[in-house]
């Protein structure tokens, strides 16, 4: 029993408390993280909108992503433009993907 105050009375004094400069610096820390060039950002604009060509296969280590062709229906220069993406999820041709991406194109079934 003593043993055990002895460890309380220790763990009770490890617990450090942050520093009142810590706490004003977390804060402050309401001003914006910086950008970064590769990152892509919400308000770089809104989902853009794709209708599924093709339901490719399914992928994944278990057969839970489906492959699918996109062609973009809006979007200015991406308008027609087709890409391969993954999507996890019950999905169909015709169905229409709002992408929040679309830079990046998944890598074609083996």
């Amino acid at each position: 029993a003593i043993l055990a105050q002895g460890a309380q009375a220790h763990f009770a004094s490890s617990k450090a408390k942050p520093s009142l400069a810590r706490q004003e610096q977390v804060q402050n820390s309401s001003k914006p993280l910086p950008s970064h060039p590769n990152f892509p950002t919400m308000d770089s604009g809104a989902a853009k909108l794709a209708k599924v060509e093709k339901v490719i296969g399914r992928t994944g280590s278990r057969g839970g992503v489906i492959q699918v062709r996109v062609q973009f229906v809006e979007g200015g220069e991406l308008a027609g433009r087709s890409i391969i993406r993954n999507v996890k999820g019950p999905i169909r041709e015709g169905d229409i993907l709002a992408l929040l991406e679309t830079e990046r194109e998944a890598r074609r079934l083996r």
